[in-house]
């Protein structure tokens, strides 16, 4: 029996039995094995397999995604690749593997975008990917039998489709410190005919969200939902304070009312985008416009939509005062978003229903997609 027919076998066995592999029953590819065959869709609209890349000289698979910092250093060296070898007979291909309902958004601290086939687009198109971008992420079949460990690891194959090489696209996350080219040396020594010079390689990044990673989205869900979510009253003077952000943090500011209805359809987007960046230097604040008499009402709302943000309701009945504490330049619409970096420069403002990516790349635009420094 074959590598391929033996993981699609497990898969089997362990789908009938209401169970998922784990990353601890799936192994790499060995050096030497040919290319398992994949048929999967790619962003483009179209679905491609192996066959289709079968006049290539070498191929090179790639195993990436949208979230992870790691992976996102790397796309633009990918794309390099693609770019420099197109016309010398080499064919580069990238596969997401993850399953996004096994991705919590505490992973999602260094992206505005997750896992989904549709965001996936999102991505290709944003960054002008040069290559085809496939998603393996509802089955997983085809990543199971080639077996990535993290994205990004990179997969070569020879003329005759036997792997060549496996491993690390280089040696640095940081582009400025790397010294060891590690696929692109693969890729020339087959081209001139030659041995490899490095077979194998470790790989960094994030690890594969594989099926089995599902309950642990559960278990975290659970675990937000029993945070405390409470409601203080503000003043006028307190919250200009609040608006100056004379803190560390970018602060996301959300002025609503239970009685706007584009204000209670978009709250739960903003939860989530506090649970994706709260671990970093990242605050959401929310300031309910009701009238201070409906505390209760406005308390129970936010409890009800899990907001353990920080809450306040604002003290005064007279809306106008509102309007100029929170921003001159607001008309005083709801609902309302602003972002404040430290020190009360605001970033990006917005009235009316919020366009949940548009928040998210403005949030990404200020903290950064990635962790490394140039040090």
């Amino acid at each position: 029996m074959t590598r391929y027919v033996s993981c699609i076998v497990a898969l089997l066995l362990a789908v009938s039995g209401g169970g998922y592999l784990s990353a601890a029953e799936i192994e790499t590819l060995a050096l030497g094995e040919p290319a398992p065959p994949f048929t999967l869709p790619g962003v483009d609209g179209r679905d491609y397999s192996l066959s289709d890349f079968v006049d290539a000289e070498v191929l090179v698979v790639v195993f990436t995604c949208n979230h992870c910092p790691t992976a996102q250093a790397y796309e633009g060296r990918i794309k390099a690749l693609a770019a420099d070898y197109t016309n010398r007979g080499v064919a580069l291909v990238a596969i997401s593997p993850n399953d996004p309902k096994a991705l919590r958004l505490d992973e999602l601290g260094y992206t505005d975008l997750s896992d989904s086939f549709e965001e996936m687009k999102i991505r290709a198109r944003e960054h002008e990917f040069n290559f085809p971008y496939l998603y393996d992420g509802d089955s997983q079949e085809v990543s199971m039998a080639y077996g990535p460990v993290a994205t990004p690891h990179v997969f070569i194959f020879d003329r005759e489709r036997k792997l060549r090489y496996v491993g690390r696209v280089d040696d640095a996350e940081n582009p400025e410190r790397v010294t060891s080219r590690d696929a692109r040396n693969a890729i020339e020594a087959l081209l001139e005919g030659k041995p490899v010079p490095v077979r194998s390689t470790k790989t960094f990044g994030c690890s594969i969200k594989w099926a089995d990673k599902r309950p642990s989205v559960d278990r975290a869900l659970e675990r937000w939902a029993q945070e405390e979510v409470s409601l203080r009253r503000i003043e006028r003077d307190g919250l200009e304070k609040v608006i100056q952000n004379n803190t560390d943090n970018l602060r996301l500011i959300n002025v609503w009312a239970t009685w706007c209805g584009p204000c209670v359809a978009e709250i739960p987007e903003l939860v989530d985008i506090n649970r994706m960046y709260r671990n970093r230097n990242f605050e959401m604040v929310t300031i309910s416009a009701d009238d201070p008499g409906k505390y209760d009402q406005a308390l129970t709302f936010l409890q009800k939509q899990e907001a353990s943000t920080t809450n306040y309701l604002f003290q005064s009945p007279d809306k106008y005062a509102l309007i100029e504490s929170v921003d001159s330049e607001w008309a005083g619409n709801l609902p309302y978003t602003m972002l404040v970096k430290p020190g009360g420069e605001v970033l990006f403002r917005h009235a009316g229903i919020i366009d949940p990516l548009e928040v998210k790349q403005a949030i990404i635009g200020y903290l950064g997609r990635y962790y490394f420094s140039n040090q």
